[in-house]
């Protein structure tokens, strides 16, 4: 979740209702609420001031809509907090921060999904936050060891899975077990004595034997090297003005400069980072050194060997031979000797013949890469290896995991991927689940009930909705979390939302499974008299032995087809969201025959069927429950989803046909995207609404009100809420 623009309000003794009670940290200054009320019972309300409403839809996102409404931030997961502050987070550059020390915009290294695989990234740090919990201890076979909450997650072989759990009862959900392997690259080295004197001297070291010079290196390195050089006593800094050769203003400082007769391990790894921002380059997507001198490059092979990587010597007759191996333990350069006899490198020269520069390279793959940067910390940086495929091997086996039977101080980031590489593995991010609403998570056994509440909702929207800047876009509400749900009736946000849209006459739509809705008709029938206004509601089933199941926290599908039906005889054209879709529950021909003829008396103009979505989180919930009550429908749940999120084009088709013909036969159209009460448009002759898009040519209009309003969609979609199911269910 991200506060950024969250601020405190109330606070005791301003007579509000509730009883205030102590903060997290992520809330800081803010009042939270707990009513002792049966409907509220258990959840806690943070109230705050927004400093803005509306929302602008990421330009990435494949909803057709692109402002939103958002008076109430977060449900359920959005406080699941995970790792320990000193747990290492890869950066994006490739070195690592303290997981305490993140900040809102750091670039980290992440993953995307490719298909069934997943492929590096980099992302931004969206929100940062603390807590306090029970901690375990995961260790792995590479001696990785993580200090995390129960509730948190890393990705396995096995898809992801929470550090703990149990194989019956309500605990049950899936939890790492020494079965499973972890992805990542594994154990990280820690981070040099960058400040240690023997570092900075084989730093300046490397970068003056590496021929650095001022033109030709970032003015990250230059200042690190005029930082070393005012360290190191009697050296005359570069500067980035002199635009000299860096060797002159040190090389009379034989005491840094000459070669250690016995290097340690500090100006080993000074002197490699010093010749890599000196001379190196990423060439394979590994670090590569444009070294011809050969006593530079014995040092250079001999403190790689030392840190346990491998090598390999560009030949300018061969084109390249290996160089020393640390496995093969003889000490000396495999296929390279020391010298010809004659004190110049073994088959060593300026060039190759072709013009470019002999070398020195790092043998491997990605975790190599990632294992250089850190280990070695060059000024340059490696970047993390995007586009690499993440992987896993035996070293990342989980060993043990183990409770420390203590509370511990931990912390938890929301990342533009949903993950982040803590450790050298991949872990989830936990935030507030934008699909739990839709696929009704909210009544779930694990479920975290904090709302945040943006008290001064009214106000800010009519603020920007005035400001001269504004477009008077449509707004959708409804796309996030359901605008409707059980804490409008005590707070009454959608009130004030509603006046300020109807008092600008700015076109919006809501999506809701909330009956909550019908308080405010009257409102909704004033502003649909002066601008568009679309409503949607989402009935996934009639059966309510189902709805109890999985639903229990929202108004019953009798409840809400009586909505349909009221807002329908109001004059809307109420269009329909039938989701989810329960694969071998909710899908038979005689269930969605009855769904279907209920919508059709309740005068539904639309329906848009979607099938189940088990995004990450949603999948963990629903899973546990199907295989709990339903245990013969895991194969075919198998089958369909695997370790994805959506169901097969095949099945979504087959789902839709059956729909299609249900509607059909009950006089409804299916698939289209439905629409409300048309008005005159109230902008400039010429100007289109901000719902414009062509209209569907297979899909005919429904017929018109009593009222001589048209009921059907106005020119296609009007606020796009359909899509965004199926990309957020």
């Amino acid at each position: 979740m991200r506060w950024d623009n969250l601020k405190a309000t109330g606070g005791p003794g301003t007579g509000d209702p509730g009883q205030p009670r102590a903060l997290p940290l992520a809330l800081p200054g803010a009042v939270a609420r707990t009513f002792d009320t049966p409907e509220f019972r258990g959840m806690t309300f943070y109230e705050v001031q927004a400093k803005s409403l509306i929302n602008k839809v990421s330009g990435a996102s494949r909803v057709p809509f692109q402002w939103t409404i958002n008076p109430y931030r977060g449900c359920s997961h959005a406080c699941v907090y995970c790792l320990t502050g000193d747990t290492a987070i890869l950066m994006a550059d490739g070195t690592s921060r303290p997981l305490a020390e993140l900040r809102v915009g750091d670039e980290i290294a992440g993953t995307v999904r490719d298909g069934r695989l997943r492929r590096y990234t980099t992302t931004r740090v969206l929100a940062h936050w603390q807590t306090v919990k029970p901690a375990h201890r995961v260790t792995l076979a590479d001696g990785t060891a993580l200090v995390a909450s129960g509730e948190h997650r890393f990705l396995t072989d096995r898809g992801w899975k929470h550090v703990t759990g149990a194989r019956h009862g309500r605990s049950r959900r899936p939890h790492l077990t020494p079965a499973n392997r972890l992805a990542g690259f594994g154990l990280l080295p820690p981070a040099p004595p960058v400040d240690a004197p023997a570092y900075r001297r084989g730093y300046l070291c490397g970068f003056v034997n590496g021929d650095g010079h001022a033109t030709q290196v970032p003015s990250a390195v230059l200042a690190r090297v005029h930082d070393y050089a005012a360290a190191c006593g009697g050296l005359h800094a570069l500067t980035n003005d002199s635009r000299e050769y860096a060797g002159a203003s040190v090389r009379d400082a034989s005491a840094v400069l000459d070669w250690p007769e016995q290097p340690g391990r500090a100006w080993g790894l000074g002197f490699v980072a010093g010749l890599y921002d000196a001379t190196g380059t990423l060439s394979g997507g590994l670090p590569r050194f444009d070294v011809v001198d050969k006593v530079v490059v014995d040092w250079l092979v001999e403190c790689l060997e030392r840190a346990g990587f491998a090598t390999a010597a560009d030949d300018p007759f061969d084109g390249f031979r290996p160089a020393r191996d640390p496995a093969r333990g003889d000490g000396s350069a495999a296929g390279l000797r020391t010298d010809r006899g004659d004190g110049n490198a073994a088959g060593f020269r300026t060039d190759r013949g072709d013009g470019e520069a002999a070398g020195v390279r790092v043998l491997g793959g990605p975790r190599e890469r990632v294992r250089f940067g850190l280990l070695f910390a060059p000024a340059r940086g490696v970047g993390v290896p995007a586009g690499e495929l993440v992987r896993g091997d035996e070293s990342l086996r989980v060993v043990s995991v183990e409770p420390l039977g203590v509370d511990v101080p931990m912390f938890d980031i929301t990342t533009g991927t949903g993950d982040f590489i803590a450790n050298g593995v991949v872990s989830h991010n936990c935030f507030a689940r934008h699909t739990h609403t839709y696929l009704d998570l909210d009544a779930g056994h694990d479920f975290d009930s904090q709302v945040v509440v943006k008290v001064n909702a009214g106000e800010v929207l009519r603020r920007e909705l005035s400001a001269r800047s504004w477009s008077g876009a449509h707004l959708a509400m409804g796309t996030n979390v359901d605008v409707y749900q059980r804490a409008e009736g005590r707070y009454k946000l959608m009130r004030e939302i509603l006046t300020a849209l109807r008092d600008r006459a700015n076109p919006f739509s809501i999506l809701t499974k909330g009956t909550l809705i019908m308080r405010d008709l009257d409102l909704l029938m004033e502003a649909s008299s002066v601008t568009s206004v679309s409503l949607s509601m989402s009935v996934g089933f009639v059966d309510e032995h189902y709805w109890r199941a999985v639903e229990p926290g929202t108004p019953s599908p009798r409840r809400r087809l009586d909505a349909i039906r009221r807002l329908s005889d109001a004059g809307f054209a109420v269009g329909v969201l039938m989701a989810p879709i329960l694969p071998g529950l909710t899908d038979t021909p005689e269930s969605i025959d009855a769904t279907v003829a209920a919508l059709s008396a309740a005068g539904a103009a639309s329906i848009v069927p979607l099938a189940l979505h088990l995004r990450p989180g949603a999948r963990e919930w629903y899973r546990e429950w199907l295989l709990r009550e339903h245990p013969e429908l895991g194969p075919r749940y198998r089958e369909l989803y695997g370790n994805g999120s959506y169901a097969p084009q095949s099945y979504q088709r087959e789902i839709a046909a059956r729909v299609r013909l249900a509607a059909r036969r009950h006089g409804m159209n299916a698939g289209d995207f439905g629409s409300t009460r048309n008005v005159d448009d109230p902008r400039p002759t010429g100007s289109p609404r901000p719902t414009d898009s062509p209209r569907p040519t297979d899909s005919p209009r429904p017929a018109k009100a009593a009222s001589g309003r048209e009921n059907g969609p106005e020119n296609g979609r009007p606020n796009g809420q359909e899509s965004e199911q199926l990309t957020l269910l």
